[in-house]
Order: C-alpha cells, then sequence, then structure tokens
C-alpha cells in the first residue's frame, strides 16, 4: 500500500469562470492511488484509499495566469438532510502556503490532507464537496459535490 494517494483538480478558470460552472469540461480530477479509482479525468473520480493512508489534494489552473486553490473540502452526508456524524477523512490538514492576513483572516492552503479513519465501510462512497477560488470577486467560488472516497 502507498502510503498517501495524492488527489489532483486540474482547473480550466478562465472555461469555468465564463461557463460560471465546474462541469462542461473545466474540471479534471486524477489520483495517484496504487488502486482502480474510478473515473479518473473526470469531476466523478472515486479515489480508492485504505484505512490510515494519507490523502493529500491540490489544485491547478490550466491558464497559469488565473490562480486556483481549494477554499474548502467537506463531505456530503449520505442521508442529504441528515448531518454526518463524523467526517470521513479529517481535514484540513498540512499546507505548504503561508498564512496571509486580511479583512477575513483567512489562511491558504495550497495542499488540503487528511488520513482515512478505519472505521469507513469497505465498497461505501464517501462524497465530498471541492469548494474552488479562482481570483476574486463574487462568482470566483465553484463547487462540485460529485467526487468521492472509497474505502477498500
Amino acid at each position: 500500500m502507498k502510503p498517501q494517494v495524492n488527489i489532483v483538480a486540474v482547473v480550466d478558470v478562465i472555461g469555468a469562470l465564463s461557463a460560471s460552472t465546474l462541469l462542461d469540461g473545466n474540471l479534471c480530477m486524477i489520483d495517484d492511488g496504487a488502486h482502480n479509482s474510478a473515473h479518473q479525468g473526470t469531476p466523478d473520480l472515486c479515489t480508492v484509499v485504505k484505512p490510515g493512508q494519507v490523502v493529500s489534494w491540490s489544485a491547478l489552473a490550466v491558464d497559469l495566469q488565473t490562480p486556483v486553490e481549494i477554499k474548502n473540502i467537506s463531505f456530503v452526508p449520505a442521508d442529504q438532510s441528515a448531518a454526518p456524524a463524523q467526517p470521513p477523512v479529517q481535514v484540513p490538514g498540512e499546507s505548504s502556503a503561508d498564512e496571509h492576513s486580511s479583512e477575513g483572516d483567512k489562511l491558504d492552503l495550497d495542499v488540503w490532507t487528511g488520513i482515512v479513519p478505519s472505521w469507513l465501510t469497505p465498497g461505501v462512497a464517501y462524497r465530498y464537496r471541492l469548494e474552488l477560488q479562482m481570483y476574486e470577486g463574487s462568482n470566483s467560488v465553484m463547487h462540485i459535490d460529485t467526487p468521492a472516497l472509497m474505502c477498500q
């Protein structure tokens, strides 16, 4: 087992901002896991993980002049009307960026890292919301709820 699985969200920032969506070819998600993750290259990536494994997320802009960063990762409850009892992975974790202080005192993270807990049910896809910040402005934050982690 690899001790870490890296997930990269590759974003066509100009396309996403122009179309106001991460869909329609504006987001490609890939991982380097040792197992056969489903839907590589799509927003529906289902990364296969093992308990105790480190999962690391990062974002990469296709347009190098317009930045993209992960604003938040949160796990979506299986029953949308109920809050999850425990998140499947503890995030955010390590940051490889410096802390930036501003009016909102936000922390910019280049890499989000978490550890897969031992209590995950094998074969169950735990969907998560990936929120991405592209540049600045009222329409610069977009999210998708389609990627997932699945314990083998």
